[in-house]
């Protein structure tokens, strides 16, 4: 299988040509000037890494928005790419201002898209294991970003994004739309800002009810399909060869399971896990830190304790998605179900209560960020912190033993065992 071959990019492109020249390599790419503000009237225009069914969905869905416009797409298959154009295009020209559209282009490397001076933002959603790269090179060549989340595949990675977004002053925005009122009835941001004005009292114990950790490779080796780039979709990662579990065959209407697989994923600790652990810590306002202790139990994939410096357990296992326990009451809450014990915690809020800081969609919120308009309500930071809970309990999980977290220092107290899994090397040529 062949390698991703270095591409010929415009010589105002310093940081790409010499970031190709250097193999690939990201740790000597000096920073862009901060990212131009886009006016108030402006249609900011968007390029998307990775066209599988999440990435496609996004595509489309800001193609069809007025104030956006999708001019490339980018993917190592090539039925995706094509499928996700034409999809983009024919959103497009239902537009009244189709005339103005001048087509989208279908890229094989992602870092032809990162190229172009005439993209504003990109939407980033690839694998987990290919979310930093793009999003460091992204940040460095002055692009506004968009990441699904787990916004990473270990600790390492999230302090390396969100540096390159601070250092490029772009704009930033993870894939955590529970966090935004706009988004599955406001469900989330409620039951925030009740815990915030006390409501339960409190806050002693969060149970969330997701899946546990990912596990080795063990699929049998099928042949590569045409127009699928295998070696260039494993990336940076442990290579193992293809299957469609990981890679499905041409256009899918499915969420693949490559996250179940540890080189490409974190299980279901880091899939619906991103999604409830961000919410909880928001709750406690520790969505910029995490939890001192981690405490797995002896067996078994569920159970593990994250304890925070105020004392509040967050259990990873429970009924239900997020469960807030205080010493006033209860509160559940999922995408689709929200309930109080009792019934009147969940009374509506005084006009002088704290608030969360956002409004409408994720997606509203985001280009509103863009414009200056707001600020994005999950930033690399929040996404960072947030991912770094999910592979603090796979490396719970993994070791089987009482951790100790600094999360200040980003390193686990006393044990070089724990702090190497904190990162891992990549696959040649990619570095980070």
């Amino acid at each position: 299988m062949s390698r991703p071959k270095p591409i010929t990019l415009p010589s105002r492109r310093r940081f790409l040509r010499s970031s190709l020249a250097a193999g690939f390599a990201l740790s000597a790419a000096p920073a862009f000037a901060r990212a131009p503000r886009v006016g108030p009237n402006d249609r900011i225009t968007f390029g998307v890494i990775g066209v599988g069914i999440q990435g496609r969905g996004l595509a489309v869905r800001m193609a069809r928005r007025p104030d956006a416009q999708v001019v490339a797409v980018a993917d190592v298959v090539t039925e995706r790419r094509d499928d996700t154009r034409k999809r983009i295009e024919d959103a497009i020209a239902k537009r009244d201002d189709s005339a103005s559209f001048s087509g989208c282009e279908a890229y094989h490397d992602f870092r032809e898209l990162l190229a172009r001076d005439d993209i504003d933002a990109v939407i980033i959603a690839t694998p987990d294991h290919w979310h930093a790269i793009p999003c460091i090179m992204a940040a460095d060549a002055g692009k506004h970003i968009y990441c699904e989340k787990p916004l990473t595949h270990f600790v390492a990675e999230g302090r390396a994004i969100a540096d390159a977004v601070e250092r490029n002053g772009i704009t930033f925005q993870t894939g955590s739309q529970q966090r935004s009122p706009g988004e599955f009835g406001g469900n989330f941001p409620r039951a925030v800002e009740l815990v915030w004005n006390g409501r339960i009292g409190e806050v002693k114990t969060i149970r969330i009810g997701v899946g546990g950790p990912p596990k080795p490779v063990d699929l049998e080796e099928q042949a590569v399909p045409e127009g699928t780039d295998w070696d260039f979709w494993v990336g940076p990662a442990e290579f193992h060869p293809y299957n469609e579990i990981l890679c499905p065959k041409g256009i899918h209407n499915h969420f693949p399971d490559w996250r179940s697989y540890a080189p490409y994923g974190n299980g279901g600790i880091a899939d619906m896990g991103a999604h409830h652990f961000d919410i909880a810590q928001w709750a406690l306002k520790k969505h910029e830190s995490g939890p001192v202790a981690i405490e797995p139990p002896a067996e078994g994939n569920t159970g593990l304790r994250f304890v925070y410096d105020n004392g509040v357990e967050m259990i990873h296992g429970g009924p239900d998605d997020c469960t807030f326990e205080g010493t006033e009451g209860i509160i559940r809450v999922a995408r689709s179900r929200f309930a109080t014990e009792p019934e009147s915690l969940a009374e509506p809020l005084p006009d002088d209560a704290e608030r969360i800081d956002a409004q409408g969609s994720h997606y509203d919120n985001f280009l509103d960020s863009i414009r200056g308009d707001a600020r994005p309500v999950a930033s690399a930071e929040v996404g960072h912190r947030t991912a770094t809970v999910c592979h603090l309990g796979v490396i719970g999980y993994q070791l089987r033993r009482p951790l100790t977290w600094d999360p200040v220092a980003e390193r686990f107290q006393n044990d070089d065992e724990a702090n190497a899994m904190l990162s891992r090397p990549y696959r040649a040529p990619w570095t980070l």
